[in-house]
């Protein structure tokens, strides 16, 4: 699972954007686009099709929020370790790209509430034994996408003990590395691994090594929109929509369609 403008002109984005209180949640009333930023190389969260087009769990989640709204839904492609600085420069006003919440992403940005978890695993070719642990890992070679939550963990929990934890800019770049040999493992969220390398005919060969990895400090506890700090208008519009979208239903019909497991926290 993935990790850490406003100028006259963007001002147009919330135009006269108002909050009102309604039984306890802020509701922006004149939201007219939304601008996600999203690192479209994470199946089956965030991809792309063979025509070019934005698809996966995520980006369905976004268009509902935004067909909620009533707002023109934006995407704007970024490297996932850049997400933070582009949401804090303004380049767009929420980050909807697998995210994981975690208290060193708070200290930089705000977060919408919790909408799914997903189990982190690592992936290692069929038979290698090998377990995500700084033991079995020792002088083994690990991929990890930069700026992610598995980056974070892989560097504080396995670097120490002698792993080699090696950050690229795309998972695509990290399942390339995997299948030539120059990677031993990769570590990324478990839904992730499935749908975007081992149920495709480039996994053939791998399979998920060892259980999920869990920690709450490093690993966090959900996935939630980032927004700016003090963008309090937004993050209440979000939540709101977030929140029907849950409770008719619309996003567990999404889990369906793309997970193998129930991810949706209610």
């Amino acid at each position: 699972m993935k990790m850490n403008w406003r100028n006259t002109a963007a001002l147009a984005l919330f135009a006269t954007a108002t909050a009102t209180v309604t039984a306890g949640s802020a509701v922006a009333a004149d939201i007219k686009e939304v601008r996600f930023g999203v690192e479209a190389s994470y199946a089956p969260f965030e991809s792309k099709s063979p025509s070019g087009e934005l698809q996966g769990f995520d980006i369905d989640v976004g268009n509902a929020v935004c067909a909620k709204l009533k707002a023109k839904c934006v995407w704007v492609e970024n490297s996932f370790d850049g997400l933070i600085p582009a949401l804090q420069a303004r380049k767009f006003n929420a980050i909807n790209s697998d995210m994981t919440i975690t208290d060193q992403r708070r200290q930089a940005v705000d977060f919408t509430d919790p909408i799914y978890t997903i189990p982190n695993q690592m992936i290692a070719k069929k038979g290698s034994g090998l377990l995500p642990t700084p033991a079995s890992l020792k002088g083994k070679h690990v991929g990890v996408l930069q700026g992610t939550i598995q980056e974070t963990y892989a560097k504080a929990r396995w670097a120490p003990a002698g792993v080699d934890v090696v950050p690229y800019q795309t998972q695509d770049q990290i399942y390339a590395d995997l299948a030539s040999g120059r990677l031993d493992a990769s570590f990324q969220d478990a839904e992730a691994a499935s749908k975007g390398f081992l149920k495709k005919p480039q996994g053939a060969g791998f399979e998920f090594a060892g259980p999920a990895v869990s920690d709450e400090k490093l690993l966090g506890a959900g996935v939630g929109f980032g927004i700016r700090k003090g963008d309090a208008a937004l993050k209440g519009a979000l939540n709101q929509a977030l929140k029907e979208l849950k409770a008719d239903g619309t996003i567990d019909r999404f889990a369906a369609k793309y997970f193998d497991v129930k991810v949706v926290l209610k």
